[in-house]
């Protein structure tokens, strides 16, 4: 089973590239892919969804992955602690909006979907036992804007109920979806949504263990 690996940013990456036996292929059109192991290949897209979609295209095309894994960090809309990981039910595109036209919204209507679900969820879900830290499952909002706590934020969580939000994630399972590859998705909470804190976006402590927790994962899994 082949797996891709698909990051936004050069953070979330560089502790995977720092592997013995890690070197790149090549890099096309600004996407660089690297060789993690015999059966994974990485890559790094860029932040927001039409990077993502592109990076996502890219991978398929060239690698030809069975399963693309989505990895990185997101907002929380739930006060949890920084670096909680969470295994991805499904996303939703949250700018995604043609009310105007008579849709719900919320709805891209290329495919006629709101939800985009993950696949193989309960081989997903036993792959994350296996690795044998917490964690939790929910819904992802992806979109177009960097979230913080303010009036946008809770329309967000009032229209979709999703657990996070970040900026790639939808647009990497609607590319999937349409080339009928599986798409799965792993993040790990950077930043409260809710409540304003002290610090505004802790990226290394949500880093801490994400991709240990990724190459653990891909280990366990079976589908």
């Amino acid at each position: 089973m082949k797996i891709g690996l698909m990051y936004a940013m050069p953070g979330e990456i560089e502790s995977l590239l720092a592997q013995e036996g890690t070197h790149l292929l090549q890099t096309v059109a600004g996407v660089s892919f690297y060789h993690i192991r015999e059966d994974v290949i990485a890559c790094c897209g860029g932040v927001g969804k039409v990077n993502a979609a592109m990076a996502t295209q890219l991978l398929i095309t060239l690698y030809r992955p069975d399963v693309i894994l989505n990895a990185g960090v997101a907002g929380c809309f739930e006060e949890v602690p920084i670096g909680t990981l969470v295994l991805a039910e499904g996303f939703v595109q949250h700018d995604v909006d043609t009310t105007g036209v008579g849709d719900p919204v919320g709805l891209v209507s290329t495919v006629k979907q709101i939800t985009f679900p993950t696949s193989d969820f309960a081989a997903a879900k036993a792959a994350m036992d296996k690795v044998g830290l917490p964690y939790r499952t929910g819904l992802v909002a992806t979109g177009d804007w960097f979230a913080v706590p303010c009036q946008r934020t809770q329309w967000i969580a009032d229209t979709f109920h999703p657990l996070l939000c970040e900026m790639e994630g939808c647009a990497v399972a609607q590319v999937c979806m349409r080339n009928g590859v599986k798409c799965m998705a792993i993040k790990s909470v950077s930043d409260c949504l809710v409540v304003k804190h002290d610090y505004y976006f802790n990226f290394p402590t949500a880093m801490k263990d994400l991709n240990r927790v990724v190459m653990s994962f891909i280990d366990h899994l079976e589908v």
